[in-house]
């Protein structure tokens, strides 16, 4: 029998993570990662459930909002992401975490207040830019279990609207959390408890999903570029976090 703190706050932090997923297509796993492994015993038991969640959730936004899905640039970063996610399970896990996660924290910060206060990016990446990212997102994915902020900074240096970010960062979740369940599955990671659990917490998820995406449309687009940037600075302090 679970206890009285895990069926009281790993719901809320369910609907907190995906509400914030529905309105600006990336976090959940930013916020319910670090709340939800205070609940449960490891985060060999957190991460596999929540990817499940991400997975499910991910593959239900990307249908609603396939049409704004920026093709351009996501179809280049793929391939790259997919060779990154390799190269993170095999390579990284050997170097130090610290000083990717500094370095991932500040940047993140930087470009999250930037972009908050809704002025173009300074940043401007080409289109030949897909072949570092997609590198070192999927192995910062991987190894570290981010990628939702490297993906936002490499949309929007691209020009994609905050429509589109939206849009297109489920879908590239979809191709990234189906290669680590098979990962996981491959490690053995996904116990009965791990499963039981993500398949109790997956409609609310999806109920907080569906919440998101309808504050999503009441948002003037000034207030989503603000949310998303307030995530991205929010996510780089959560990195450096980690690293401390």
């Amino acid at each position: 029998m679970p206890s009285i703190e895990i069926l009281v706050f790993a719901p809320l932090i369910v609907v907190l993570a995906y509400t914030i997923f529905g309105i600006s297509g990336f976090g959940s796993t930013l916020i319910a990662v670090p709340l939800l492994a205070n609940l449960f015993p490891d985060l060999k038991f957190v991460i596999p459930m929540v990817v499940i969640m991400d997975c499910i959730t991910a593959m239900s936004m990307g249908l609603r909002l396939r049409a704004n899905v920026n093709r351009r640039d996501f179809m280049p970063l793929l391939p790259f992401l997919l060779v990154g996610l390799g190269v993170g399970v095999f390579l990284l896990v050997r170097l130090p975490s610290t000083l990717l996660l500094v370095v991932l924290g500040v940047f993140a910060i930087g470009y999250g207040i930037t972009y908050m206060r809704g002025g173009p990016p300074r940043l401007k990446l080409p289109h030949w830019s897909a072949v570092p990212v997609g590198l070192f997102a999927g192995t910062t994915s991987a190894a570290i279990g981010v990628g939702g902020p490297i993906y936002v900074m490499y949309l929007a240096a691209r020009g994609s609207t905050p429509e589109q970010i939206r849009a297109t960062t489920p879908v590239i979740f979809v191709f990234t959390t189906l290669t680590r369940i098979a990962m996981f599955a491959v490690a053995g990671l996904f116990t009965r408890e791990v499963l039981i659990t993500a398949a109790v917490l997956l409609p609310i998820a999806l109920g907080a999903l569906y919440l998101g995406h309808r504050l999503h449309l009441n948002l003037s687009k000034n207030t989503t570029v603000r949310i998303i940037g307030g995530l991205l600075a929010l996510s780089g302090v959560s990195l450096l976090m980690r690293a401390l």
